[in-house]
């Protein structure tokens, strides 16, 4: 099954990610790994690649695109794929497709996590990280043990700040491709509230999984 997943941050994308990949079988792609990789095989567009982020700029949509395209070509994504965090905007969607139809390739759904404004903030502006082990607890959801409590510390992009900049910019630049995989019949919505196992039941189903 070839997927893209699709949500805001703090969804549980990753969660759900990790639950369809051990029951698909198939590898979770995302563009960073693939550009990385890119690069340390010093493929053409590898190198291409590397220039703009030595440089700390972003790699550009025509790199990018033949990059992850060739990665979805390889062996081990003959049964499918979960791609991951991409594409991010409509034009990239849009290219994508073009992309993945000149390459023989059809995706099967674009799985969309939902969850309110409201409750994104809660989760991610709640996370607290021990320095010491790095474990994520939530202020609310799950709290640190005692001994542990006094020492935990909200990461600076896990401020509410911070949370509704993101929430934005998904907002304004990568919801555009929800209504763009709707009009091909692509589009799977899953209600990301609740428990996680209920939420990844709900995505099985989704994809007639369950």
């Amino acid at each position: 099954m070839r997927l893209i997943l699709v949500g805001p941050p703090g969804a549980g994308k990753g969660t759900q990610a990790a639950k369809l990949i051990e029951r698909l079988h198939v590898p979770h792609l995302s563009t960073g790994d693939m550009l990385r990789e890119a690069v340390k095989q010093g493929t053409e567009l590898g190198r291409k690649a590397e220039g703009f982020m030595k440089a700390g700029g972003l790699v550009t949509d025509d790199l990018v695109i033949p990059i992850v395209v060739e990665r979805l070509q390889q062996a081990d994504c003959a049964q499918g794929f979960i791609l991951d965090g991409f594409p991010r905007t409509r034009p990239q969607a849009e290219a994508l497709a073009q992309a993945l139809t000149s390459a023989n390739v059809a995706l099967d759904a674009v799985v969309v996590i939902e969850v309110p404004d409201e409750l994104i903030v809660e989760r991610i502006t709640g996370r607290r990280q021990d320095p010491v082990t790095h474990t994520i607890y939530h202020t609310k959801f799950n709290p640190p043990p005692a001994d542990v409590a006094a020492r935990v510390v909200q990461r600076s992009d896990d401020t509410e700040e911070a949370c509704r900049a993101r929430l934005k910019k998904y907002h304004g630049e990568t919801a555009p491709i929800i209504p763009f995989y709707d009009a091909q019949g692509l589009l799977r919505r899953v209600d990301g509230v609740g428990d996680p196992q209920d939420i990844t039941q709900r995505t099985f189903q989704a994809l007639g999984l369950a």
